[in-house]
């Protein structure tokens, strides 16, 4: 079982260190700027800091639920190769952010676009299991035939 899942725990652990990092960004954010919680606004610098770390971690459960699905269901190397791209966007993202305003919106756009890929190929993938496991009918083989 193990081997069906090692490509998805790591980039979930490469995930949690991501954050990790971001968090540690508004930490230090704080102090350069004299901000302590819980005040969450002080000049344009910590703010953007402050909002990419927020962004990033309200998604990052989104992330996680459709890495495991795409991988569990449909294939867990792809998950994986497109967890990693998310990740990369997140971080292009917070570093985008963190320098200004409008750097953010390339990658945010990119980490959209994968997250909807991930939503395909759960749904293609859960799709499948149920038509095959519950009406017997495999696409795969259909296709293949």
């Amino acid at each position: 079982m193990l081997d069906q899942i090692h490509w998805l725990a790591a980039v979930t652990v490469l995930g949690v260190l991501e954050q990790a990092y971001f968090f540690l960004q508004v930490i230090y954010a704080r102090r350069l700027f004299g901000i302590s919680p819980p005040k969450i606004s002080g000049p344009p610098e910590f703010e953007r800091i402050f909002r990419a770390q927020v962004n990033s971690s309200e998604y990052f459960p989104i992330f996680l639920a459709l890495l495991w699905q795409a991988g569990l269901f449909f294939h867990q190397g792809l998950a994986a190769a497109l967890g990693l791209l998310y990740l990369y966007a997140r971080y292009c993202y917070f570093m985008g952010y963190k320098a200004s305003s409008s750097e953010r919106l390339a990658p945010i756009y990119f980490s959209a676009g994968v997250l909807w890929i991930l939503i395909a190929v759960s749904a293609l993938g859960i799709l499948h299991f149920f038509l095959s496991h519950y009406v017997g009918l495999n696409i795969l083989q259909l296709l293949t035939a």
